[in-house]
């Protein structure tokens, strides 16, 4: 039946989900070839089965190559890594000994390829619950995820996917609408009033500006250049950054992939602008650092607090292991976002006593959080709130004298 409703669901999907716009945006980056080649090749990683050993299964619909490539390295090596840690012994629920199969398909990023890949993984492999690290692609699922019978690990920072009230969706990232106060904040304080606008124009980037733009005017900054930048289709920002920059602002809001956004970020300086800029959650700090040779180029920046910069000893740990086993310069969030949140499904089933029952494994995730191995928590979690939103207290990161600070804030 399943495979019926896979091979009728095709010629309808292109509908569906045209105007849906991923989370992350295309950036330029290493793809891994190696692993998937394209959508069509399934990468699946097996663990090795005892007797009396069972298998449960998870999917990951994601960029796997292309222009994305390397934002679905991050995701998918976070996933790889608690897999492998987990299935060193497997865990234990109404005394029968699991392991878990990760069957991953390439989407390239696009939304109507994320539904054809989950259609694909649901008909073939019954899987507990499919991470999505796009809110393109999580929309395109939230079609059919609850009649289909699987959870949405949903690793994307777009508040509106929780409008639709999905009973089976787990939102894995903060929700971008808890930076813009403290980032507003630190801002006026330290640089003034007049902000220029220059994010990816995605739907992502253009919904950060229905949240930004009225923060920073209600908190008393003004807007006095508003543009966005096509970074699948421009590698040069002269034009884009002289007229911003004609304006006078005091502050410059940019952000997309990490490359692009630092390339934004080095033209800016090159200008001789002096000022702050507030960058987007999506593009990491600690990548950009590396494209542009450290953060003396990041001066009096703000966004998104680097995991290396928490200073906890399983934070320290992760980060030091993670690049060890995926021979990486940096760890950053989405590796350990989707690394922690394998666990927060695995000790939800743990505690609902089933591996099969999707609505009692997702009234479980609460208590099961509470026992995720202390040395497991990269980033602390608190819990996960009404609307299916894992509620982690995730600092901002701000960039003084050449150093990375902290800067707390309160997710409400």
């Amino acid at each position: 039946m399943k495979k019926m409703q896979y091979l009728s669901f095709l010629g309808v999907l292109m509908l569906l989900t045209i105007g849906l716009i991923a989370c992350v945006d295309v950036s330029s980056s290493n793809s891994i070839e190696e692993e998937v080649n394209s959508k069509e090749e399934t990468h699946a990683v097996t663990p090795k089965v005892n007797q009396g050993e069972e298998i449960v299964k998870i999917g990951y619909s994601g960029p796997l190559s292309g222009a994305a490539a390397q934002y679905g390295a991050n995701v998918i090596n976070g996933l790889k890594m608690a897999l492998d840690e987990i299935n060193e012994v497997g865990f234990i629920v109404n005394d029968t000994t699991y392991k878990l199969e990760l069957v991953a398909l390439d989407d390239k990023y696009l939304p109507n390829e994320t539904g054809i890949n989950v259609k694909r993984i649901v008909s073939e492999d019954s899987p507990i619950a499919v991470w999505i690290p796009h809110s393109g692609g999580v929309f395109a699922t939230q079609v059919f995820n609850e009649q289909d019978d699987f959870i949405i690990m949903a690793q994307t920072s777009e508040p509106r996917m929780y409008e639709q009230g999905n009973k089976l969706m787990i939102g894995v990232s903060p929700q971008y609408n808890i930076w813009p106060e403290t980032y507003s904040k630190y801002m006026l304080e330290h640089f003034g009033t007049k902000m220029a606008l220059l994010p990816t124009n995605s739907q992502y980037g253009m919904d950060w500006l229905n949240v930004i733009k009225p923060i920073w005017e209600d908190m008393g900054g003004e807007i006095v250049y508003e543009s966005a930048i096509d970074f699948a289709k421009e590698t040069d920002y002269f034009t884009t950054m002289s007229n911003a920059l004609n304006e006078n602002p005091d502050v410059l809001f940019v952000g997309g992939p990490s490359e692009p956004t630092a390339l934004v970020i080095k033209q800016a300086k090159e200008f001789g602008f002096d000022g702050g800029f507030m960058i987007m959650d999506q593009a990491k700090m600690e990548e950009m650092s590396g494209f542009l040779g450290g953060y003396e180029m990041l001066e009096g920046s703000i966004g998104a607090l680097p995991i290396d910069q928490i200073n906890s000893q399983s934070s320290s740990n992760f980060v030091e292991t993670y690049k060890r086993l995926f021979d990486e310069q940096f760890a950053t969030a989405d590796s350990s976002l989707s690394y922690q949140s394998l666990y927060v499904l695995v000790e939800a089933m743990k505690v609902a006593g089933t591996v099969t029952d999707r609505e009692a494994i997702m009234e479980a995730v609460n208590e099961g959080i509470q026992n995720i191995p202390e040395n497991k928590i990269v980033i602390p979690l608190k819990e996960m709130d009404e609307v299916g939103s894992l509620q982690w207290k995730f600092d901002a990161g701000a960039v003084e004298d050449g150093e990375v600070i902290s800067i707390p804030f309160k997710i409400e």
